[in-house]
Protein backbone atom coordinates (compact mmCIF):
# COMPACT_ATOMS: atom_id res chain seq x y z
CA UNK A 1 0.00 0.00 0.00
CA UNK A 2 2.67 2.39 1.20
CA UNK A 3 5.03 1.57 -2.20
CA UNK A 4 2.04 2.66 -4.27
CA UNK A 5 1.52 5.68 -2.97
CA UNK A 6 5.09 6.50 -3.05
CA UNK A 7 4.99 5.56 -6.41
CA UNK A 8 1.92 7.50 -7.12
CA UNK A 9 3.54 10.58 -4.78
CA UNK A 10 7.28 10.52 -7.10
CA UNK A 11 4.70 10.79 -10.33
CA UNK A 12 3.26 13.61 -9.35
CA UNK A 13 6.12 15.49 -8.15
CA UNK A 14 8.09 14.47 -11.69
CA UNK A 15 4.69 15.46 -13.84
CA UNK A 16 4.90 19.21 -11.41
CA UNK A 17 8.63 19.74 -12.51
CA UNK A 18 8.38 18.89 -16.01
CA UNK A 19 5.19 21.17 -15.61
CA UNK A 20 7.24 23.86 -13.64
CA UNK A 21 9.70 23.92 -16.68
CA UNK A 22 7.71 23.77 -19.61
CA UNK A 23 5.80 26.87 -18.20
CA UNK A 24 8.88 28.49 -16.96
CA UNK A 25 10.04 28.24 -20.98
CA UNK A 26 6.67 29.13 -22.26
CA UNK A 27 6.21 32.46 -20.32
CA UNK A 28 9.84 33.14 -20.50
CA UNK A 29 9.53 32.92 -24.21
CA UNK A 30 6.80 35.13 -24.51
CA UNK A 31 8.46 37.97 -21.96
CA UNK A 32 11.53 37.78 -23.55
CA UNK A 33 9.76 38.36 -27.22
CA UNK A 34 7.62 41.60 -25.69
CA UNK A 35 10.39 42.61 -23.52
CA UNK A 36 12.91 43.12 -26.72
CA UNK A 37 10.21 44.80 -28.73
CA UNK A 38 10.17 47.01 -25.78
CA UNK A 39 13.94 47.56 -25.78
CA UNK A 40 13.90 48.45 -29.51
CA UNK A 41 11.28 51.50 -28.75
CA UNK A 42 13.41 53.08 -25.96
CA UNK A 43 10.46 52.15 -23.75
CA UNK A 44 11.75 53.05 -20.02
CA UNK A 45 10.15 51.13 -16.78
CA UNK A 46 11.33 49.86 -13.77
CA UNK A 47 10.30 46.10 -11.82
CA UNK A 48 8.21 47.65 -9.62
CA UNK A 49 6.00 49.75 -12.20
CA UNK A 50 5.74 46.77 -14.22
CA UNK A 51 4.59 44.24 -11.23
CA UNK A 52 2.16 46.78 -9.77
CA UNK A 53 -0.73 46.45 -12.58
CA UNK A 54 -1.90 50.12 -11.10
CA UNK A 55 1.75 51.73 -11.61
CA UNK A 56 2.04 50.12 -14.88
CA UNK A 57 -1.26 52.05 -16.12
CA UNK A 58 -0.79 55.73 -14.43
CA UNK A 59 2.88 55.70 -15.10
CA UNK A 60 4.13 53.34 -17.92
CA UNK A 61 1.22 53.36 -20.21
CA UNK A 62 0.38 57.16 -19.89
CA UNK A 63 3.94 58.17 -20.60
CA UNK A 64 3.60 55.45 -23.64
CA UNK A 65 0.50 55.39 -25.24
CA UNK A 66 1.80 54.03 -28.58
CA UNK A 67 3.18 50.95 -26.80
CA UNK A 68 0.73 50.31 -24.64
CA UNK A 69 -0.15 46.76 -25.85
CA UNK A 70 2.94 45.38 -25.57
CA UNK A 71 3.94 47.19 -22.08
CA UNK A 72 0.39 45.28 -21.02
CA UNK A 73 1.52 42.12 -22.80
CA UNK A 74 4.90 42.19 -21.36
CA UNK A 75 3.48 42.97 -17.69
CA UNK A 76 0.94 40.26 -17.81
CA UNK A 77 3.02 37.32 -18.98
CA UNK A 78 5.61 38.03 -16.25
CA UNK A 79 2.93 38.37 -13.73
CA UNK A 80 1.73 35.37 -14.99
CA UNK A 81 5.01 33.58 -15.22
CA UNK A 82 6.08 34.29 -11.52
CA UNK A 83 2.35 33.43 -10.24
CA UNK A 84 2.48 29.58 -12.01
CA UNK A 85 5.85 29.06 -10.89
CA UNK A 86 5.29 30.19 -7.65
CA UNK A 87 1.84 27.77 -7.56
CA UNK A 88 3.99 25.24 -8.96
CA UNK A 89 6.88 25.20 -6.62
CA UNK A 90 4.71 25.17 -3.27
CA UNK A 91 3.14 21.97 -5.04
CA UNK A 92 6.43 20.72 -5.37
CA UNK A 93 7.69 21.05 -2.03
CA UNK A 94 4.21 20.11 -0.53
CA UNK A 95 4.39 16.58 -2.17
CA UNK A 96 8.47 16.25 -1.74
CA UNK A 97 7.21 16.91 1.83
CA UNK A 98 4.73 14.43 1.95
CA UNK A 99 7.41 12.43 0.32
CA UNK A 100 9.91 12.30 3.27
CA UNK A 101 7.21 11.60 5.48
CA UNK A 102 6.28 8.12 4.14
CA UNK A 103 10.08 7.53 3.15
CA UNK A 104 10.93 7.08 6.81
Amino acid sequence: MFKAMFIVLISIVIALFVAMLFVNLYFRAKVLRAYRELVQTNVDFTAAQILSQRRMEEEVVTAYPVHATAIRDFGNYLRRSIRMASVLLVLITLFGGILMYYRS
